[in-house]
């Protein structure tokens, strides 16, 4: 099924990657009523995991690349949630993301942005949302960003 959402990923060149299996004991989403909430995706590419600490081994410019890579797998779990009918995603509501920093690392927000700015790129209006940004002084798996988000479906 190809709708606006499909068609402005396209577009842009993206593809969704394949729904990202939990790996421990929990769900990658829970949908109550009419939102979804998505649990923290990490940085994770083709390539495998996008590893690395801002502020000692990547610049701002990577991890917002990283934070770009979490935004399209919570895009994969909305679709998954929404059984593969992305075009029920009515708004992003919020992001809360975790940037795994150096103490003296204060560019978080930069950082997340790549999220932010990317959901904004594919759904307009309705990717606008609240968020945070917070440093970490690891992630799992040694990754360079975590994102979970909370989203309105119809």
């Amino acid at each position: 099924m190809t709708n606006a959402i499909d068609a402005r990923l396209a577009e842009l060149g993206l593809t969704l990657p394949d729904a990202p299996a939990p790996a421990a004991n929990y769900v990658p989403f829970v949908v109550t009523g009419n939102t979804v909430y998505v649990s923290g995706q990490i940085s994770m590419d083709a390539d495998g995991l996008i590893t690395g600490k801002l502020g000692a081994d990547l610049s701002v410019e990577q991890g917002a690349a990283a934070a770009k890579r979490c935004a399209l797998s919570l895009l994969a779990q909305v679709k998954a949630a929404c059984d593969g009918d992305l075009s029920r995603l009515k708004r992003v509501v919020k992001l809360t993301g975790f940037v795994n920093s150096t103490a003296e690392f204060t560019d978080q927000p930069k950082v997340v942005n790549g999220a932010s700015d990317t959901l904004v790129e594919i759904l307009g209006d309705a990717g606008r949302h609240s968020r945070s940004a917070v440093s970490a002084a690891s992630l799992p798996l040694g990754v360079a960003v975590e994102i979970e988000g909370i989203f309105e479906i119809a």
